[in-house]
């Protein structure tokens, strides 16, 4: 396996990656449960789900489909009670604040892209204390396209002024493998994340895989000095 080149920046993929949000996730779509008169779901099978957003949520919890009369009501009433509990339990993933520590003294740029809609995306990244470190935070409305469209990727990318050949992308998806791919980006599995089970590790297009956040800074170590 050939070493990776050393990137002059990381970009993370938001829930699942850089940051534990399910608690608070898994909170509103139980919420949202009790308030239409359904009993709550054990956390364990909520965590899966909570990177693929309220769609995915709303049909976990209610067995519903985006059409199905009520959908939409239920998913309105689970983003409000998201929205107002944003960062609850909401924490960096253990590990990480000391890779952002460690990216910034090694003079290596980083941002975020994520597919949560800029609305909750930005409350979120300033109560995680993160908004004034970076300039470089694209969510799911700040392109034309999301994620596993490049153009969000490429747009961080023009943000901290780098080639995108020069970074990488940890993500915790298929759909995030493949949206660093087709930017040119080196595709960095994070397999401490929000693993769908629709959506296994095996099919990832992803150049490296890492199981806990401290082993990026262990693999940026390995790389090669361009």
């Amino acid at each position: 396996m050939r070493p990776l080149r050393r990137p002059d920046a990381v970009l993370f993929d938001l829930d699942g990656t850089l940051a534990d949000t399910a608690p608070d996730l898994a909170y509103a779509l139980n919420e949202t449960l009790r308030h239409f008169g359904h009993p709550p779901l054990p956390f364990q099978a909520i965590r899966p789900v909570v990177s693929h957003g309220g769609i995915a949520l709303i049909r976990l919890g209610f067995g519903m489909e985006p059409d199905d009369p009520g959908f939409e009501e239920r998913r309105a009433h689970l983003l409000q009670v998201y929205q107002d509990n944003l960062c609850r339990e909401t924490r960096l993933f253990e590990g990480m604040p000391e890779v952002l520590d460690e990216l910034e003294r090694r003079q290596i740029r980083w941002g975020i892209v994520t597919n949560k809609p800029s609305w909750l995306t930005e409350p979120l990244v300033q109560a995680l204390g993160l908004a004034e470190r970076t300039p470089a935070i694209v969510s799911g409305d700040t392109c034309p396209e999301r994620k596993p469209h490049p153009m969000p990727l490429l747009h961080a990318c023009r943000l901290l002024a780098i080639d995108p050949g020069h970074c990488w992308y940890l993500g915790d998806a298929g759909r995030d493998m493949q949206a660093a791919r087709a930017a040119g980006a080196v595709p960095v599995g994070a397999t401490f994340g929000y693993i769908y089970p629709d959506d296994p590790v095996e099919g990832w297009d992803s150049d490296r895989n890492i199981d806990r956040p401290a082993q990026l800074i262990d693999l940026i170590a390995r790389s090669a000095v361009p």
